[in-house]
């Protein structure tokens, strides 16, 4: 049965299209090899797809470039000299800006401005007070940030300080319960610590700084009083009234 004619124009059908493009190359590929081996040609095919990928083939015993000039002594044009000086060009540009940039760098350091005109050299003035202005504005910036990073950070300290003091507070009430401090007014040398809940009284007032020379006579008299009085607390089973309130020594 006899193959029926293929129609040449555009496969719409995108999948068909994509399989009738790949079988095609590799068919037209497989032809130039068999013209390189064959014939000993120079053959090189460059071809881009509709989906813009590139394929080519090249003869093994030949490189792209090599068929470039052959094709540019063949023809008497210049592929590269076009592009060349396009490139060139651009360099000439490229150094330009640089330099130009560079120069500007050193007038902003205070360098190469003999060449400045009156108008110039207010314009730089501006620009260099906009851009101290902007540094100065980023390093407030700055330093409020770190303020505020240190109140949180002694917020915390003060927060877990507090906490360990209620926490110390609350086991000191567990291990001694009998354990307390009586302040008697705002004065300072009225302030008595003692066991508040029917134990033996111990008191210890804090005297002025003219009562100092009598410091070492008191406090032997009354380490001995506390010891007599301690014993007598233990015979009578550690409840005496406030008849039987202890001395302690004086503190400084």
């Amino acid at each position: 049965m006899a193959r029926g004619k293929i129609q040449i124009k555009k496969i719409e059908n995108q999948t068909n299209r994509q399989v009738t493009y790949s079988k095609r190359r590799n068919g037209l590929f497989k032809k130039a090899h068999e013209l390189s081996v064959l014939c000993d040609a120079k053959v090189s095919i460059i071809m881009i797809s509709g989906t813009q990928k590139l394929h080519e083939y090249i003869s093994p015993s030949i490189s792209t470039k090599q068929v470039l000039d052959l094709y540019q002594k063949a023809v008497g044009a210049d592929v590269w000299s076009s592009h060349y000086e396009k490139m060139q060009e651009h360099l000439r540009k490229l150094k330009e800006v640089n330099s130009n940039l560079r120069k500007e760098i050193r007038q902003r350091m205070g360098e190469c401005l003999n060449d400045l005109s009156y108008e110039q050299m207010v314009n730089l003035i501006q620009d260099i007070d906009s851009s101290l202005e902007l540094i100065r504005e980023k390093k407030y910036k700055v330093i409020g940030s770190r303020i505020e990073t240190s109140k949180k950070k002694l917020r915390n300290v003060e927060e877990i300080h507090s906490n360990l003091v209620l926490e110390f507070d609350a086991r000191q009430e567990v291990e001694d319960p009998h354990y307390g401090l009586v302040e008697n007014g705002e004065d300072p040398y009225n302030s008595v610590l003692g066991f508040p809940h029917g134990g033996p009284r111990i008191m210890a007032v804090r005297l002025p700084p003219d009562h100092h020379h009598h410091h070492h006579h008191n406090h032997q008299y009354h380490h001995h009083n506390h010891h007599n009085n301690h014993q007598a607390s233990l015979h009578s089973g550690g409840t005496g009234a406030a008849s039987d309130l202890t001395t302690f020594a004086l503190l400084e």
